[in-house]
């Protein structure tokens, strides 16, 4: 790479982060802000060509930005929501694969059929990056966040093996529906079984460091090693990220006070950085894929192409998202006990929040250059991509708004089951403090005041309802105090733990307290 290159790539980075910066300040959503920014620059006289490398997006961001979206998931509320993830992230995207290429094959009959169905693959999986930002801001309802989330890390793997089923058959290389279907089984099943195993040996590894730097830097190059180690036996490498990130994410707590503030920290910048690339080069492609589409079609037929595909790609969710929330819960009373009806408003938020992203830009980069209709399938992926982004994308808080979806009951349970939670473990905590008739004057000083800090974090904890209620040769009282309290937080977190373990708090209410645990912990080893 020479230094003009270097210096194109700079300029992007930094054009891009400061208007990020700008819509942050302002309250707008950054992903549709730098997508929109994408499109008008494109147009720009004398702005380079941005060329998206599809290996550069597989390779690059997709792991890192999985990884940190699966890292900051609860695995306890994906597995109860997991038949609603798989209905989408599994039978979504392929009831979209078959409708999209008949559309497309109806179309244009003369394009291959195995071409169409391509381009449904490309175009199936939503990325959730700007729904679940929207969604977060407005306070949706955890639910409804997690079918999101969960869609999102999954839906890729389905559909990067559809595609490559497909564009395998366009290209004459004579693979069955079977032999398809075995490809599928063995890539998620790989995935699996690799994502695992790589968890495992990470967890043991970092058990053992007890280095926050060292013990970080190892988790950044997990997620390269994860799906790396997955594609070299053809394996899936997204679902291999996402275990990894899932089982790491579960077991977080294990780790040293140190190492989570600073993953924290780390993976917030890695996420910031990397989408604020991502959705600046969706916006920067429009120039270069619009002229080579009107290099064989005219732009009537073009438009008349992507509005077609486009309005097949949103009626597919709503009408897959209809039946498969009513349904089920009436059918298996098992369900319904487990995750209860989910309303018409609710159904129509999710149906509307199929965004798509990088991963369909990259599959459709990486399409063969002599594949036949490979301009027209590039333009139409575009077309839908950018229609999605910014049609959905702007619509969606005003479409939350009306139909009054909040999530404020789950906020007010949350603060309950926390101030509870707290309660037990304040109980816990002041439970390893000696008996102060006993202590020593010096001691039974440093006591009382960790008794009132306790009170006060358990009072604190209530009002966020809306109201509340050394002798000679001995250690030093600061010394003591750090102690007595580190062994006090120790036994904050189990208990914690535990009431995450056995449901009655969530994953959120216990990052939130570990958190406060952690930075008064990192204030103690300041002392």
């Amino acid at each position: 790479m020479d230094a003009a290159t270097g210096l194109r790539l700079l300029a992007l980075a930094a054009g891009a982060i400061a208007l990020a910066a700008i819509a942050r300040r302002r309250g707008w959503p950054a992903p549709l802000v730098l997508v929109a920014a994408g499109l008008l620059v494109s147009f720009v006289p004398g702005v380079p060509v941005y060329r998206l490398d599809p290996e550069i997006v597989l390779l690059v961001f997709l792991p890192p930005l999985l990884y940190s979206a699966a890292l900051d998931s609860s695995f306890l509320r994906l597995r109860d929501f997991k038949r609603a993830v798989g209905l989408l992230s599994v039978g979504l995207v392929l009831f979209t694969t078959l409708a999209i290429g008949l559309v497309m094959h109806l179309l244009i009959p003369q394009l291959d059929l195995a071409a169409a169905f391509a381009l449904g693959a490309i175009v199936a999986p939503p990325d959730a990056v700007a729904a679940v930002a929207v969604a977060r801001r407005l306070g949706l309802p955890r639910r409804m966040i997690t079918i999101l989330v969960g869609e999102s890390l999954f839906n890729d793997a389905t559909a990067l093996t559809v595609y490559r089923v497909a564009v395998a058959a366009a290209m004459g290389q004579g693979i069955t529906l079977l032999g398809g279907m075995l490809d599928f089984l063995i890539a998620a099943v790989g995935g699996v079984l690799i994502g695992l195993a790589v968890a495992w040996a990470l967890g043991w590894v970092l058990e053992r460091i007890r280095d926050p730097l060292v013990e970080n830097t190892i988790i950044l190059l997990i997620p390269f090693g994860a799906y790396l180690a997955a594609e070299a036996v053809h394996a899936s490498g997204v679902i291999s990220v996402v275990i990894v990130g899932l089982y790491i994410g579960h077991r977080m707590h294990r780790a040293g006070f140190g190492t989570r503030l600073l993953s924290d920290a780390l993976w917030r910048v890695i996420d910031f950085f990397l989408e604020t690339i991502v959705f600046a080069l969706i916006g920067l492609q429009l120039h270069s894929i619009v002229s080579d589409a009107l290099k064989v079609h005219d732009p009537w037929t073009l438009a008349g192409y992507a509005l077609a595909i486009f309005g097949t790609a949103v009626a597919t969710r709503f009408v897959w998202m209809v039946p498969a929330a009513a349904l089920p819960p009436v059918l298996s009373k098992k369900v319904r006990e487990r995750e209860g009806p989910m309303s018409l408003s609710r159904t129509v938020a999710v149906s509307w929040a199929g965004m798509r992203g990088v991963v369909s830009l990259a599959a459709a980069f990486a399409l063969p250059e002599d594949m036949e209709g490979r301009a027209l399938l590039l333009f139409l992926t575009f077309a839908v991509v950018i229609g999605t982004l910014l049609v959905q994308g702007l619509t969606f808080p005003a479409l939350i708004r009306w139909l009054k979806i909040t999530s404020d009951r789950e906020v007010y349970d949350d603060n309950l089951a926390e101030a509870a939670a707290q309660q037990a473990a304040a109980t816990a905590a002041l439970a390893t403090l000696p008996d102060e008739a006993t202590a020593s004057p010096v001691h039974a000083e440093v006591i009382g005041q960790l008794r009132a800090k306790e009170e006060r974090r358990t009072l604190n904890a209530w009002e966020r309802l809306g109201g509340g209620t050394g002798q000679e040769g001995e250690e030093t009282p600061g010394a003591a105090y750090r102690r007595m309290r580190r062994e006090m937080l120790t036994a904050e977190r189990e208990v914690f733990v535990r009431l995450r373990d056995e449901r009655r708090i969530d994953d959120e209410v216990l990052r939130r307290v570990m958190q406060e645990l952690d930075f008064e912990e990192a204030i103690l080893e300041r002392d």
